[in-house]
């Protein structure tokens, strides 16, 4: 997310897209009342979309905790949002319970649509690698490339996912700061 929003997002200033983090996301879903944490969230009276990491951890205890990762996209400007599962219908209750607080947060009705069309995941361990690239193309394909009225086919329907191109995509990246990182050490 911090990757998207520093190499990317900071070309679209008016973009007004939030990235919220993962922990972020993991507060709003755990919290009875998610108009307590009004001051410790962005402020989304501007906002056109938010893409929050979704989790299926229920135990505030855990930090870490959870076995799935999906991702919620909110369109505040229409009013829905968009749950893409790559082991659907695993963490559906978690985003509808999330886009419920976002709707509150908003005050305004969202509507939520759980996209059965997603791509699936054939094993148990690249549910996380999926969230990225679904974000990624979401954020860089589609929405940021789309006219300010026009509107942005958010279905992920018979577009592939490949898990292991993206990790090594991530792996390219994390090396690239790393030998960043060294160049401004010498």
């Amino acid at each position: 997310m911090q990757y998207l929003e520093r190499e990317y997002l900071t070309e679209y200033k008016a973009s007004n897209i939030v990235l919220l983090r993962p922990s972020m996301s993991f507060m709003l879903m755990q919290t009875p009342d998610p108009l307590t944490l009004k001051e410790a969230l962005p402020n989304f009276s501007r906002t056109s979309h938010i893409f929050l990491p979704i989790n299926d951890c229920c135990n505030v205890e855990v930090a870490e905790g959870g076995s799935h990762w999906s991702l919620l996209v909110v369109s505040c400007v229409d009013g829905y949002a968009f749950h893409y599962d790559s082991l659907n219908p695993a963490n559906r209750n978690e985003a509808q319970l999330v886009s419920n607080k976002i709707s509150q947060l908003l005050g305004k009705p969202i509507r939520f649509i759980n996209l059965e069309d997603s791509p699936q995941q054939s094993n148990s361990s690249d549910c996380g690698v999926f969230v990225c690239i679904e974000m990624k193309h979401l954020l860089l394909k589609r929405l940021l490339q789309a006219g300010s009225r026009e509107k942005v086919n958010m279905s992920m329907g018979r577009r592939e996912v490949n898990a292991p191109a993206g990790r090594k995509e991530m792996l390219r990246v994390i090396e690239c700061f790393r030998k960043e990182g060294e160049r401004r050490r010498s």
